[in-house]
């Protein structure tokens, strides 16, 4: 049964550990009821912002100040805030090309798991009748997974705010999440270089002329990171510049699709990913299928209790998560 006219909303529902307000809202309001409706296509929470009329974009967008008409809307401004930062992160998001998995936890402590396959593991040898099976050893991580926050603060009161059109509003937002996604990423780039405290940092090979970096040099960082896939290579800008001007980068199936989409391909197959945090001189060489965890503790967190109280002055939108190596051998740094 259609009741979301009908849900008290209160602050004390973003409370719940592990639940964001739009998860609260879909379990009081699921939106399976809409199926065959004129809401269908909508979830628990843009159905509230029907309920209270309030338009979060375009050029007739409310103002901030509609949020605060009632105290149920105003329930409502603190997951609007976490939606459009969520928008900004997922925007600028490049971790999905280097990760292999996410894992969201409740707590701040997390113990990965890890492998580490001998040569004679990796060729899975053929096994005889009754002979016995070699075993891969999977077990716990010594030390526990960094976990970092993230997040900015904000600081304006509601009187300067609360004329100014959502649609704007939403525009720094998300580029705050911009900023958060960044962060997040150059904390990635790190742990697959230097590794994640359980000595699992990437082995180094060297370009054949410090300096510069050729084709060469690509396939021999391939041919070693084998048994694993190279299908992704990170890059900083100087390394972005040499290995564009590679002749064998220049090919017209590569140029036709440089040119038409933005995508950098490789001869090798593999990814080319810029990372314009990276420090200069090295590029990674990287299976993404099983290099990287990523941890999440919880979602994006932000200070309810000032934004819907005291409408705005100062509240903090955070986020943390940290990283795991997973194979210590599937990142290879290719330094030049």
């Amino acid at each position: 049964m259609a009741n979301y006219e009908k849900i008290s909303l209160e602050k004390g529902m973003y409370a719940q550990s592990g639940k964001s307000m739009t998860d609260i809202l879909e379990e009081l309001d699921p939106s399976v009821n809409y199926v065959g409706t004129e809401l269908e296509g909508l979830d628990a929470f843009s159905r509230q912002l029907k309920r209270f009329d309030i338009k979060v974009s375009g050029a007739k967008s409310d103002p901030v100040e509609k949020f605060f008409a009632t105290t149920d809307s105003a329930a409502l401004f603190p997951e609007y805030i976490s939606r459009a930062v969520r928008q900004g992160m997922e925007q600028a998001d490049v971790l999905s090309d280097i990760i292999a998995t996410k894992t969201s936890i409740n707590g701040m402590d997390y113990r990965s798991i890890t492998s580490t396959p001998t040569d004679k593991d990796k060729a899975l040898v053929r096994v005889s009748e009754g002979a016995y099976i070699p075993q891969t050893k999977v077990s716990t991580q010594e030390n526990l997974v960094k976990l970092h926050k993230r997040g900015r603060m904000l600081v304006s009161s509601y009187e300067a705010l609360r004329f100014q059109r959502l649609d704007l509003f939403t525009v720094t937002l998300k580029q705050i999440g911009a900023y958060i996604a960044r962060a997040q990423l150059k904390d990635a780039v790190d742990v697959l270089i230097n590794g994640d405290g359980n000595n699992n940092a990437c082995a180094t090979t060297s370009a054949a002329s410090s300096g510069t970096l050729t084709y060469d040099d690509l396939v021999k960082l391939w041919a070693q990171l084998s048994p694993y896939e190279m299908n992704t290579i990170l890059a900083p800008t100087d390394a972005m510049r040499m290995l564009l001007s590679i002749s064998e980068f220049k090919d017209s199936k590569a140029s036709q699709d440089f040119h038409g989409s933005g995508r950098m391909i490789t001869p090798l197959g593999a990814k080319l990913v810029h990372i314009t945090s990276m420090d200069s001189g090295a590029v990674i060489g990287l299976d993404k299928n099983c290099a990287l965890e990523m941890v999440v503790a919880g979602d994006i967190v932000t200070d309810y209790d000032k934004l819907i109280d005291r409408q705005l002055e100062r509240a903090t939108v955070s986020c943390i998560a940290g990283f795991a190596k997973i194979f210590r051998d599937s990142a290879r740094k290719l330094t030049y």
